[in-house]
């Protein structure tokens, strides 16, 4: 199981100028964190910390690819995802998050950047995710397409219509002249 540990920077530790930090992150990694959208994936991720007289500035640049199901079968999917992201984050008398800066107690000084990490991957995965046309599990597809509203529309319309609606079909043609 993959440590968390790694992904806390010592911020009070960090000389001035620009640090690189480099993470792979694989299943064992989205087994620790435990979210619900992403369970595994093949990821590279470089932080590039720059600390200034105040404030630390840190990029994040995440490429790979993570498994999503997909929107049609549910079958796992590859997704591709390439991120820039970028965080700002000073010191202060306790954690906080304000607008687009992230307060970290000044007495501890440590950034956990795991949860953080996974937000930024979370965020970058697209909305729609679909197997590309024809890899999608045929049974589930078959499946959708025997329970389509297209189809059962068609089934209905040969069942015989209540009297009362037919009523009531005729008051909407009357309104409408």
């Amino acid at each position: 199981m993959c440590s968390l540990e790694s992904f806390k920077i010592d911020l009070k530790g960090l000389d001035e100028g620009v640090r690189v930090l480099e993470y792979h992150l694989v299943d064992d990694y989205f087994e620790a964190i435990d979210a619900p959208e992403v369970r595994s994936g093949d990821l590279h991720v470089n932080v590039s910390v720059r600390k200034t007289a105040d404030l630390y500035e840190l990029e994040f640049r995440t490429e790979g690819t993570v498994a999503v199901p997909c929107d049609l079968c549910l079958d796992d999917m590859e997704q591709r995802i390439e991120a820039k992201d970028r965080l700002l984050v000073r010191l202060g008398n306790e954690y906080s998050e304000e607008d687009d800066v992230v307060i970290v107690d000044e007495n501890e000084g440590i950034l956990d950047t795991s949860w953080i990490i996974y937000e930024f991957i979370a965020l970058a995965i697209p909305i729609k995710h679909v197997h590309a046309p024809g890899k999608c599990n045929p049974a589930m597809i078959e499946a959708l397409e025997g329970l389509s509203t297209d189809r059962s529309s068609d089934e209905e319309s040969t069942k015989p219509v209540d009297p009362r609606w037919s009523e009531l079909e005729k008051l909407k043609t009357i309104i409408k002249d």
